[in-house]
């Protein structure tokens, strides 16, 4: 819902931000690696119990995610190559800092509160499948209520609550679930649509094709005709 109503906005904002790590020597790439290096160490702090830490560690992944856009645009180095790494990049933040959660609450209240944050980990990853797997067929299935930005503001809300932690990670199941439904009825929508018919050949086009004799065709009557004599 973020990324579909304010994402181009904080894009073009970011330029002269974006222009300024350029010229420092900044590369798209750096500093996505960064933010997934930010990712793995909060993700150590939130599974050894230190979710403040994890909280302003979760903040330094989510600083560089948002800013290696506008330095590739700034730079011109915009790739197909930099788009994968960063979509890669987003799926094992995801995993990693949501696997710390559950590591943490696996240890203080047992494997079934582990268990939700797990459960929000499949339901981001098909939230992503769907969205990849509809662009790769030629269809559009952004937006939805949970998506990305969403699932990281309030897991540092969580976070910073901890005695909210578990009921924030229902939200964002229940949440992320739906968004899940809301994409693929936007897709199947898209592809129930009729596809549009070939333009007919015109009646000129379509006499000269009638009239045509294949060579091979003509080629086999020339030989039968040699036989015949």
């Amino acid at each position: 819902m973020l990324d579909g109503r304010w994402k181009s906005d904080i894009e073009q904002r970011l330029q002269p931000v974006g222009q300024g790590l350029r010229r420092v020597g900044l590369t798209a790439d750096q500093l996505t690696g960064f933010g997934l290096l930010m990712s793995i160490a909060a993700s150590i702090a939130i599974a050894n119990g230190a979710l403040r830490g994890g909280t302003l560690l979760l903040l330094a992944t989510a600083l560089p995610d948002a800013l290696d856009g506008a330095v590739a645009k700034a730079s011109g180095t915009s790739s197909p190559r930099g788009a994968f790494f960063d979509s890669v990049a987003d799926r094992v933040t995801d995993v990693v800092l949501l696997g710390g959660v559950s590591w943490f609450l696996t240890a203080r209240h047992g494997g079934q509160a582990g268990m939700v944050a797990l459960a929000v980990i499949g339901a981001s990853a098909l939230v992503s499948y769907q969205r990849a797997k509809a662009e790769a067929l030629g269809f559009e299935a952004k937006g939805g209520l949970m998506e990305r930005a969403e699932r990281l503001i309030l897991l540092g809300f969580g976070l910073l609550f901890d005695s909210l932690l578990v009921p924030v990670l229902w939200i964002m199941l229940v949440l992320t679930l739906l968004t899940a439904g809301q994409r693929f009825a936007k897709v199947w929508r898209q592809a129930g649509r009729p596809v549009p018919a070939p333009p007919s050949p015109s009646p000129l086009a379509a006499r000269w094709r009638g009239r045509r004799v294949p060579r091979t065709t003509a080629r086999t009557w020339h030989r039968r005709d040699r036989l015949n004599r």
